[in-house]
């Protein structure tokens, strides 16, 4: 091939393939600032919507990549590059990184929807997957709970998404439960005055809704008298001991017995025929 040749050649390359490679070019440099300005404008939404900040840098960094890796794709299928074979190679990708993390998934999904729709926040009492405390942390993949006892409850997000959430703080007030076993020989009407006054005098109670003394049960050792006291979240552990050790010293003090679990056994002599 005469060198006259390669010019020919070499001038058919560029006015082929240049007016792609600039299209390429023009369609990346506009492709990334549209992906920035859409980034930015999501990101402004959220903000304005209360989406928590963690999920928006999140959601953020998510949406940005995702459009990015279609520019990318675009771009290189405007310069005249087979994609198929790499689409196809990304979908597979894709698909068995899906298929490894499928927990880890349903755990962002359910993190997302928390942080989202807000059942409940951070320091607000709840009850969830059998668990009772104090919400320390909203994670995208687990949320921590300050449980009885100093502990931390660590708690998928996925199944507490997809479960049942009480949330203590949602109306402010929170009803207190509290058993208490009085003895059948004792004065109902007497021991429920006793139980009110205990309650009324606990300087975390509230006063509406006003504190209440049922008989909730006739067990087989005991009258059980149920003890309702309203109080803040953040007052319910103070309020259920407190009002539990004083219920026992002022029944003690009225004379009023709590009975324990008792057994009646009778013995039989059994005579031999001699």
């Amino acid at each position: 091939m005469e060198y006259q040749e390669y010019i020919e050649l070499a001038k058919n390359v560029l006015l082929k393939y240049t007016p792609k490679f600039v299209t390429a070019v023009l369609l990346l440099i506009i492709g990334l600032w549209l992906i920035k300005r859409v980034t930015f404008l999501l990101k402004k939404l959220m903000k304005k919507k209360g989406v928590d900040a963690s999920l928006q840098t999140f959601l953020g960094s998510l949406i940005s990549i995702s459009l990015k890796i279609f520019l990318f794709i675009t771009v290189l299928s405007q310069a005249g590059v087979e994609t198929t074979s790499f689409i196809a190679a990304l979908g597979a990708a894709g698909l068995a990184i899906g298929l490894a993390l499928q927990g880890s998934l349903s755990n962002f999904a359910g993190g997302a929807l928390i942080l989202f729709f807000k059942p409940f926040r951070v320091g607000d009492l709840i009850k969830a997957q059998g668990e009772i405390g104090e919400v320390k942390e909203i994670q995208i993949l687990v949320t921590k709970l300050a449980v009885a006892g100093n502990k931390t409850a660590i708690i998928p997000n996925g199944p507490l998404a997809n479960g049942t959430i009480i949330n203590y703080n949602e109306d402010g007030k929170l009803r207190v439960d509290i058993n208490i076993g009085i003895s059948y020989n004792a004065n109902i009407k007497q021991a429920r005055k006793v139980l009110m006054d205990v309650m009324y005098a606990h300087p975390d109670l509230l006063n509406d809704p006003a504190p209440s003394v049922k008989v909730s049960e006739l067990g087989d050792n005991s009258v059980n008298l149920l003890l309702r006291p309203w109080t803040v979240p953040d007052k319910y552990w103070p309020v259920y001991f407190g009002v539990l050790e004083d219920a026992k010293e002022a029944l003690d003090k009225a004379g009023i017995s709590i009975p324990f679990p008792q057994r009646d056994v009778h013995i039989y002599e059994h005579k031999t025929a001699e």
